[in-house]
Parts: C-alpha cells; structure tokens; sequence
C-alpha cells in the first residue's frame, strides 16, 4: 500500500537552500560564488549521507528492532543477496533446527530464475523481502526512473512468487540517494539496514564474522548475514554455513529469539 512521503529534515532543509541561493544570486549576482558554494556543500552532504547506509539524514531506517521487540528478547535476522540453490537450502535447514525465523532479502532476478526457493522459504515460515531487481553496483547513482524499475519490477515478482508483497527493502550495500525514499513511500516499503553485519561475502573466517555478530549482541538487534554472494573457507564451505550455527547458538545461551521482520511489519 502506497504511503505518502515526508521529506526528512535534511532534504527540507536543501530545498530552502537551494532557493535561498537562487534568490540570493537574483538579488545580489556578485555573490554567485558563495551560492554555488553552498550548494555544492550541500550536494556532498547529501551524496556523504547516502554512502553512510545507517544513516537517518535522507529518511526512516530501520536499523535495530523496536523496542518492544527488544523487550521480548528478539532478535532480528536478516540474509541478503539469494536465493542461492547451493546455500539458501542449507540456510534453511540451519534455521527449521534450532526453530529460528529470518527474512531474505532477495534479488528479483535471482528470485525469478529459482521461484521454488521462494517457496521454500515462505514454508518455511520466513519472509522474503525486495533487495532490488538486479543488484546493480551503481544503484545508488540511479535516476527516479531507473530506482522505479528496480524496485517495482523486484516488488511485483517476489510479490507474486512469494503470495506477499515485500514491505521492506535493503539498497546494495545499504547505498542510496535522495530520490530513493519517495519510491519506497509509492511501494509501501520501509528502508531496512542493520545493527551489525558480519562481513560473511569478503572475510573468510568464520570465527572472524561470528565474533564480529556475537560481541555486544543484545536484544534488538538486527543482523545480516549472506545466503547469496557468500564467501568460501580455505576448505570451500561458504562462510555463512559455518557461522549460522554459531550465532544460533549463542542467541539461545542468550535467551534471545530470532525472528524476521514479520514481528515489526505493523510497528
């Protein structure tokens, strides 16, 4: 269900810079400089905000749980990049054993080409959530008309294959501009990101992204790990294979709760 957008305090505030410049340089030309200036000062904020995937600047984030979450002692888990017919398996398997419930933040086109998965991870009680339709690198460049396309097109498949539209969306690598928040708002989509990460696609230590997960880990906390683009141990097991029981142990010696981001859809 589509939302109706509300600037955030950052783009409000470059909207009335942009036209005080602009009025500034029509009443007094000599201080085109400084307007330009301060624009461009502007631009690189907003640009610094983007790359910056927890932060708020450029609208809501969904970065940890809400606290009434974390109060039940849950503890958010989410995987990126699948599904993955060599990992997401396996994952699942790992989850169904100890009673965990996750979301999978998959790519449309990945989704699409593996749509028995999907299945797979709705049985078995998790979410499937929208991660673009391509995973394009340079997302984050996107125009409106290039964001709309990633995100419907991966909105409308993954809605289908899944009996549910997604309702929470993760950019590549957390990367974004200003122009995203507004398609999200027309999808019904809240920006998710994370509490920690465990690095599992680049490092190839389990030990190394189990403690990177586990140190600090409280209630509320939202985790991200991979079942696509995983990385190998030196034996080739993907990474992620090798941690999850890990973390899911330590989550029970914790008393916390993994749960997908189900528990926070009507927050």
């Amino acid at each position: 269900m589509a939302e109706r957008w509300a600037p955030s305090l950052a783009i409000r505030g470059s909207v009335a810079l942009h036209a005080a410049a602009a009025l500034g340089v029509i009443a007094m030309p000599a201080v085109w400089p400084w307007g330009i200036a301060a624009v461009a000062g502007n631009h690189l904020l907003l640009t610094a905000a983007g790359l910056w995937p927890r932060s708020t600047l450029l609208g809501p984030n969904l970065r940890r749980m809400p606290e009434r979450n974390a109060r039940l002692g849950q503890v958010g888990l989410c995987f990126d990049d699948g599904p993955d017919p060599a990992v997401t398996p396996a994952v699942l398997d790992l989850l169904d054993s100890y009673g965990a419930k996750a979301s999978f933040f998959c790519i449309g086109e990945r989704a699409s080409r593996h749509p028995g998965l999907v299945r797979d991870i709705v049985a078995g009680g998790h979410t499937v959530e929208n991660h673009t339709w391509r995973h394009s690198p340079a997302f984050s460049t996107f125009g409106v008309r290039a964001l709309r396309r990633e995100v419907t097109k991966a909105q409308q498949v993954i809605g289908e294959l899944s009996g549910r539209r997604p309702r929470f969306f993760k950019a590549p690598a957390g990367l974004r501009n200003p122009l995203l928040e507004p398609v999200l708002c027309r999808e019904g989509l809240r920006l998710t990101t994370w509490t920690r990460r465990g690095f599992d696609t680049v490092w190839r230590s389990p030990a190394a992204v189990a403690g990177r997960l586990t140190r600090g880990l409280a209630a509320g906390d939202l985790l991200m790990l991979h079942d696509g683009s995983a990385a190998r141990t030196a034996e080739g097991v993907p990474v992620v294979l090798a941690v999850l029981p890990v973390l899911l142990e330590a989550l029970a010696d914790r008393g916390l709760t993994a749960v997908s981001l189900e528990a926070v859809a009507d927050d």
